[in-house]
This record gives C-alpha cells, sequence and structure tokens, in this order.
C-alpha cells in the first residue's frame, strides 16, 4: 500500500469535511475530491471509523509541521511582542486558504471525539511546540502557574480563531495582546 497514496486519501478527506462536514465525509466523497475510481478509499479505509483516524492523523501532522516552522522563525526566549506577533500570525494563517480548511475539519474533529475519545488522543498530541513555546514564556515572566495560564492562553486564542471562522474578520493583534497581558497577571 502507498504512503503517497494514504497521504493523497487522508487530503482529500481533510478537504471533504471543511467543505461538507461530519455527514458528507464518505468513501465516495473522498474518491471524488482526491479523482480517484470510485471505491479507492475504501480499499485504502474500510470503515468510516479509519478513513476519520487517517484524517485526524494527517490533520495533526500538518498542524504541527505548521507549528516547528513558525517556531523556527521565532527567537529564543520570547519577548512579550514577539509571542503576540506569534499568535497574530498563527491565528492569520488558521484562518486563510488551506489554513481555514484545516482549522474547518479540526473543529468539526474536535466535537467528533466527543463521541469517539479515541480521536481526542490524537488530536491533542503531548508533543505540541506552540504549547511549549508559550509556558517557557509565561515561566520566563515569573508565572507562578505557567502550565495551567498556557493551556488558558491558548483555549482564549483558539475560541478567538473559532469565532472568527465562524463570523468572519481577522484576529488583531490588540486583542492578543489583551489576551496575553491577561495571561501574565
Amino acid at each position: 500500500m502507498s504512503t503517497d497514496r494514504r497521504t493523497l486519501l487522508a487530503d482529500a478527506a481533510i478537504a471533504v469535511l471543511a467543505d461538507a462536514g461530519m455527514r458528507g465525509l464518505t468513501h465516495r466523497a473522498v474518491d471524488r475530491e482526491a479523482r480517484l475510481p470510485a471505491g479507492t478509499t475504501s480499499a485504502y479505509y474500510r470503515t468510516r471509523q479509519s478513513l476519520l483516524t487517517a484524517l485526524v492523523r494527517r490533520l495533526v501532522a500538518l498542524d504541527q509541521a505548521e507549528l516547528r516552522e513558525l517556531g523556527a522563525r521565532a527567537p529564543m526566549p520570547l519577548t512579550a511582542g514577539e509571542l503576540v506577533g506569534g499568535i497574530v500570525e498563527l491565528a492569520r494563517v488558521r484562518l486563510d486558504g488551506e489554513g481555514r480548511t484545516r482549522s474547518l475539519a479540526r473543529y468539526a474533529c474536535a466535537v467528533e471525539s466527543a463521541r469517539h475519545p479515541e480521536l481526542r488522543e490524537i488530536l491533542v498530541p503531548r508533543d505540541n511546540p506552540a504549547r511549549q513555546a508559550v509556558c517557557a514564556f509565561l515561566a520566563a515572566q515569573g508565572v507562578t502557574d505557567p502550565e495551567e495560564r498556557t493551556v488558558t492562553l491558548l483555549t482564549c486564542v483558539d475560541g478567538l480563531v473559532f469565532d472568527r471562522l465562524v463570523n468572519g474578520g481577522g484576529v488583531r493583534e490588540e486583542e492578543v495582546r489583551g489576551l496575553v497581558a491577561a495571561a501574565l497577571r
């Protein structure tokens, strides 16, 4: 079995999920999106659950690569301005083009993971470069509970991205600056 074919199918499944929602995610829809003969997706992923699992794994791999790339451009340790700028850049990436597609799929998978906890295990990777960078920043600023504040800050940013994804608009630097300031208090 070709890894490239599996990757192509997972990428197509992400696009289908973003465009058609969870109910629209079918083997046939993925075949059409990937421009492959009918039955190809089911040959690689026999069940809908195996297709969904592959989709989530690919989504996480793409997100992790994106976070590593953004992190490689950030100096360490971060200043408050660099942290704000990095979060704003990440939000912009997640709201445009391919990032928007992945964000729509990611939120659909997050909701689905309430019914399928095995997806939650994949969606929340242990090695999260963004979380580590934010936690290191907050610890360097003397925050007494940097891990907990990191979760709170990133949850707020995630909510902001979700809101803009659903309601339109971009994430403004002032909004993120306020969230970072709140995390530092």
